[in-house]
């Protein structure tokens, strides 16, 4: 089978005070071959954006430039078997009481509504999501959840999770801003970045679920 890499990364906050966000956005990114995203990086870096990189230990949408961004969305538009997969929660839908006051199992929960729209076939799988829970008990939790509901309906051999820190994997800084990118057009009504995704990607919203978007 091949050997398949998705990046998971998220946007927004899990808060519900009147400053929070009023959604949080979960995206994964899924390539064939993880070093096509570390020689884009490695080239900005030593090229068109050395000057705007030259301190920082890894790239952040929020704190790019809007050249940087779409610099980087027009290299994954380029990178052949790129797909991303991307779930919108609306925080004022919820009516669980048990999520609202167990943030890590809404998080999951989450993840997994997303995890259950992917359907992958003859492939391994190495996932790699940003590292923010910090007790093994939490991960290995996550872990579990987000694996059952991605094998529902995919057909898929080894695979294997890993919580990690984004400034060590390319791909994980390509998650952020692909999560940026849908966060600021559903919680800012900016649509500009995600407008300008070619690569095949889809768009489902939690509670109310259904795909908006394929390319």
């Amino acid at each position: 089978m091949v050997l398949k890499y998705m990046y998971i990364d998220e946007s927004g906050d899990l808060g519900f005070s009147k400053n929070s966000s009023k959604v949080l956005v979960i995206s994964a990114l899924l390539v064939e071959d993880s070093k096509d995203l570390d020689r884009i990086i490695k080239n900005m870096r030593r090229n068109k954006f050395s000057r705007e990189l030259r301190v920082a230990t890894e790239i952040k949408a929020n704190n790019s430039s809007p050249d940087l961004r779409k610099h980087m969305i027009h290299k994954l538009n380029r990178l052949p078997g790129a797909a991303n997969f991307n779930i919108t929660f609306i925080k004022k839908h919820l009516t669980s009481e048990y999520l609202l006051n167990h943030k890590d199992k809404l998080y999951n929960f989450v993840a997994g509504k997303l995890a259950v729209n992917i359907n992958l076939y003859d492939c391994d799988l190495e996932i790699r999501i940003d590292k923010s829970k910090g007790k093994q008990l939490l991960r290995d939790d996550f872990n579990q959840y987000f694996e059952q509901l991605l094998r529902k309906d995919s057909d898929i051999g080894r695979l294997n999770i890993h919580h990690s820190y984004s400034h060590s994997f390319s791909g994980l800084q390509f998650a952020d801003l692909l999560a940026w990118s849908v966060y600021q057009k559903e919680e800012r009504d900016n649509p500009e970045y995600v407008n300008l995704f070619g690569f095949e990607s889809k768009f489902y919203d939690f509670p109310v679920k259904y795909e908006r978007l394929f390319k």
